[in-house]
């Protein structure tokens, strides 16, 4: 077993949790579950492989504050974390290069960059930089966090970091049904337009400089900030020719340009309109842009212990998302 503490988030995720836990189970020593309020058979699936905790959802919000969340409060053992989505799976090449990586005494890193391999209704993606992107999934405790007010997951993490070679693998079988898919990204198309709004008017910044030859992260704002800067509704056409035409998207196949379109195009024009209908109503309001919800103050949410059925049920919203 390594020396390691994972944690994975979830809100009904009965058609992927098994297979993550599952691929971590037998070698990472501690695995917590967090669990937003699912209203099918998540919890009992994940309670052989993990320990699950129960956190009220947020809806104006995705997944960063709830990993923020758990490192600020949970009974982490290890020195190093490993976070998941409940979606992705560690391969058995990733287990092996983690298996040696802890096999030495001295790890000179505070944080690892893995390769997501990206599954889309049966098919890997191969093109378009979406199936080789790398993120960070293991680092430090004590040098990593999250922005609890990002939509990206993003670990920003002090001091030295690298990557591993192998991968991991995500494939979201709810994502098998399309209209799964579109209703996803119309809530996130929602959330990412407001974020924007707010970095736009309030000039809030990301917690790590964007650099275009950094780290995989400091690349990632960088070109993200380029497309902050593009004009609303060209953008949507800019990022879709660059992912299926400069990366090769188109070479993906049907399922792929399925994706690619969605969410290189569609996903972005719905963003894009979004933004523009909060900026008009900002404006005939003569009032600041919409805030989000006041999120509620971490100190003062619930006991990690307390059941997620004594809160209000609420319709079945996806956990996952990638980044945008």
């Amino acid at each position: 077993m390594i020396p390691v503490t994972l944690i994975v988030t979830t809100r009904n995720e009965e058609l992927n949790i098994v297979r993550c836990l599952q691929s971590a189970a037998d070698f990472i020593e501690q695995i917590y579950v967090i669990d937003s309020e699912s209203t099918d058979e998540t919890v009992s699936l994940a309670r052989p492989y993990a320990e699950v905790v129960n956190l009220p959802y947020d809806h104006a919000k995705i997944i960063p504050w709830i990993y923020q969340w758990a490192l600020d409060h949970l009974p982490i053992r290890h020195e190093w974390v490993m976070i998941l989505e409940a979606d992705q799976a560690i391969t058995p090449a990733l287990r092996r290069e983690l298996e040696a990586l802890f096999a030495h005494n001295e790890i000179a890193e505070n944080g690892f960059y893995i390769r997501r391999r990206q599954i889309f209704r049966g098919q890997e993606l191969r093109f378009g930089g979406y199936g080789s992107k790398y993120m960070l999934k293991l680092f430090r405790r004590t040098a990593g966090e999250l922005d609890p007010e990002e939509t990206d997951t993003r670990v920003y993490v002090k001091g030295r970091t690298a990557k591993l070679k192998a991968a991991l693998i995500e494939d979201n079988q709810k994502e098998n049904e399309i209209l799964f898919y579109l209703q996803k990204h119309l809530r996130y198309a929602e959330t990412f337009a407001r974020e924007e709004l707010q970095r736009r008017q309030r000039g809030m910044s990301w917690k790590l400089k964007p650099r275009l030859f950094g780290t995989p992260d400091e690349r990632t704002l960088w070109l993200k900030t380029r497309f902050f800067a593009l004009p609303l509704y060209l953008r949507p056409f800019v990022y879709f020719f660059y992912r299926y035409v400069v990366l090769l998207g188109f070479l993906d196949g049907k399922q792929g340009s399925i994706f690619h379109f969605l969410q290189a195009f569609w996903f972005r024009l719905v963003w894009d309109i979004r933004l523009e209908e909060m900026q008009q109503a900002a404006q005939a309001n003569g009032q600041a842009p919409p805030e989000k919800p006041t999120p509620t103050p971490l100190a003062s949410l619930p006991n990690p212990t307390d059941a997620a059925a004594e809160m209000p049920p609420t319709a079945p919203v996806n956990h996952h998302h990638e980044e945008a």
